[in-house]
């Protein structure tokens, strides 16, 4: 099914987007992507610098309506805080774009406990509490959509990045478990699963650049889930050999697969 122009700008015309690690990546350009179909936004991020730039380029561009509210995810209050800010301005967000998230690289053992802690607090708990927070809205409304920006990393053990990934599984899995339990009330939920993006994301984490794959750029990412989301898919993965590659996995060894991205990712000696 194709996704024209016309269809992005019929289905998120004059509904209220919010959406969370706005300020750069992928969130970015969801952002751009849905002020062009003609969203209102609601962004957050940590850097609110980066926030009033972009609100005040796509408002310029657009003629959408945006408001921010800075915010950092690893703080157990920050979801109820934007939940609060919505509530304040009287703001009915039809869609929720949970995008914020971050890796490190490195081993387990000797990683840092307090970046792995925030690591889940980000990626998974503020995930489930901001789902939470805005679905029961969407229910009485019999209207809403829930964007989960997961990884292809949860698809498998990664060894390395041992904590990212099983975040990543856990969003893909929560993302499509809601999907079935809310189908009945005519509302989405889709996790979108990147490969390979060309984001700030290798710059924060770390690790090698020995990957041979071209990476996307955030804009086709963007642009493939929020066709999924529109189509009511539960879950897309970005990239035709990102596709493949996933899905070959299934008929090898889970520990053989496990051992070659361990084999593929470890640290220099």
């Amino acid at each position: 099914m194709g996704w024209g122009r016309v269809e992005a700008m019929d289905h998120w015309r004059g509904k209220w987007a919010l959406i969370t690690g706005a300020s750069a990546g992928i969130g970015q350009a969801l952002a751009e992507q849905l002020a062009e179909a003609g969203a209102h936004l609601i962004l957050t991020a940590r850097r609110s610098e980066r926030l009033e730039v972009l609100a005040e380029k796509l408002t310029r561009q657009y003629g959408v309506r945006i408001k921010i509210f800075p915010a950092d995810l690893t703080r157990p209050a920050a979801p109820d805080d934007v939940f609060a800010f919505t509530e304040k301005q009287r703001l009915e967000v039809d869609l929720l774009v949970l995008n914020a998230g971050f890796g490190t690289y490195g081993p387990f053992s000797t990683s840092d406990r307090t970046r792995q802690l925030a690591m889940v607090q980000v990626n998974v708990a503020a995930v489930v509490a901001l789902t939470h927070l805005y679905l029961p809205g969407m229910i009485d409304r019999r209207h809403g959509e829930v964007l989960i920006v997961s990884s292809t990393a949860a698809f498998q053990g990664l060894p390395y990045f041992a904590t990212y990934a099983a975040t990543k599984a856990f969003d893909l899995l929560f993302a499509e478990a809601l999907a079935e339990e809310v189908r009945g009330y005519g509302l989405r939920v889709c996790a979108l699963c990147p490969g390979r993006t060309v984001t700030e994301f290798q710059k924060v984490a770390g690790g090698p650049r020995r990957h041979k794959q071209q990476a996307k750029s955030a804009a086709e990412v963007a642009r493939v889930g929020l066709q999924a989301l529109a189509h009511g898919r539960s879950y897309t993965i970005s990239g035709v050999v990102n596709y493949l590659h996933t899905h070959a996995q299934r008929f090898v060894p889970r520990r053989l697969v496990t051992g070659m991205a361990a084999k593929n990712l470890r640290p220099p000696a």
